[in-house]
């Protein structure tokens, strides 16, 4: 169990995640206000790190597509994708996703994570990935959490850290950003992790 409160309301369509602070749960329609809202504000600090944005990209009818591909991912058990509010006042800091998820032998799945730039480094998205990791192991029965950022992105690298994911190496080519092949670095959580300190590259 995180040191956070943790009290996970578990549906099958509709995981709720709730933390000290924040409430993790899926996007619905009247979200879109304030996800486009967040996102446009903070397109200078996300565009960098992220897949080129589509020209629809913040339109309603994108978002709605959004929505319903969650709906189907998680009605499927291929991802939980999960925005992320502060409890105090349910203002939206941001979304993390569980995604790639594999059953059989392997027993993982991949995690992605954005926050509003006026939320960073507040602590908010580590207590996310603490909680959506809990869930991932003891409810979902994951064995392995698996995370990719650019090697520059030290904010990124160091959240992961802090985390208790452990560096495992580079992937060439790994991903689209910003409209270019770039290489990354990956990282892995495990459910039971007996490995010490790794070196990061």
């Amino acid at each position: 169990m995180p040191p956070e409160r943790d009290l996970m309301l578990l549906t099958k369509r509709k995981p709720k995640i709730e933390t000290e602070r924040l409430t993790l749960r899926p996007p619905v329609h009247s979200d879109f206000r304030a996800w486009a809202a967040l996102r446009m504000d903070s397109q200078e600090y996300l565009i960098p790190w992220e897949p080129v944005w589509s020209i629809d990209h913040l339109t309603r009818k994108a978002f709605a597509n959004r929505v319903h591909w969650a709906q189907r991912s998680i009605a499927n058990g291929s991802a939980v994708p999960l925005f992320v509010f502060r409890r105090t006042d349910e203002v939206l800091l941001g979304a993390i996703t569980l995604d790639n998820i594999r059953r059989g032998p392997a027993q993982a799945g991949t995690l992605g994570y954005w926050t509003g730039q006026v939320y960073a480094r507040q602590g908010y998205m580590q207590e996310a990935i603490g909680a959506v990791r809990h869930h991932a192991f003891s409810q979902l029965d994951l064995s392995r959490i698996e995370a990719a950022c650019l090697p520059e992105n030290a904010a990124s690298r160091g959240l992961l850290e802090k985390s208790g994911f452990k560096y495992e190496g580079v992937a060439q080519s790994y991903l689209q950003i910003a409209g270019r092949w770039r290489t990354h670095v990956l990282y892995a959580a495990l459910r039971s992790d007996r490995r010490g300190k790794t070196d990061a590259g």
